[in-house]
């Protein structure tokens, strides 16, 4: 008779455990992304989508809002947000929907070889 427990059956016990925890932690991220696709959703067929937003400073940041027949842009802190400017020049939002379309169209590859590109420059500036 030994002192020390049987490794084998604990092993089991605890293998058991860990994969009871794993597989409930991913039933409850699977059911998340379900429930949290359905109420946030993309924003395709949205009336107001936010299509650009950089940041300025801490906690401010400038953002440009497409609602329908304008882009807004606003200035955003942490306490107020700001109409700067409204563009409602149908040319220059058109031209934005074009330049947005062709973000969307390039594939993985194409992406990939534009970065290179810069990257290429970047050195050869340097």
């Amino acid at each position: 008779m030994s002192i020390y427990p049987d490794i084998i059956p604990t092993a089991i016990k605890m293998l058991t455990a860990l994969g009871v925890v794993l597989g409930g932690m991913l039933i409850v991220y699977y059911f998340s992304k379900r429930i949290l696709k359905r109420q946030v959703g993309n924003s395709k067929g949205k009336m107001i989508r936010v299509l650009e937003s950089s940041y300025i400073g801490v906690k401010k940041n400038i953002s440009l809002v497409e609602i329908p027949g304008a882009i807004l842009v606003l200035g955003i802190t942490n306490d107020n947000i700001s109409l700067l400017s409204k563009i409602e020049n149908q040319e220059i939002i058109d031209g934005y929907k074009k330049v947005e379309k062709e973000k969307e169209l390039l594939s993985f590859s194409d992406r990939l070889h534009q970065f290179s590109l810069k990257l290429k420059k970047t050195k050869s500036v340097q």
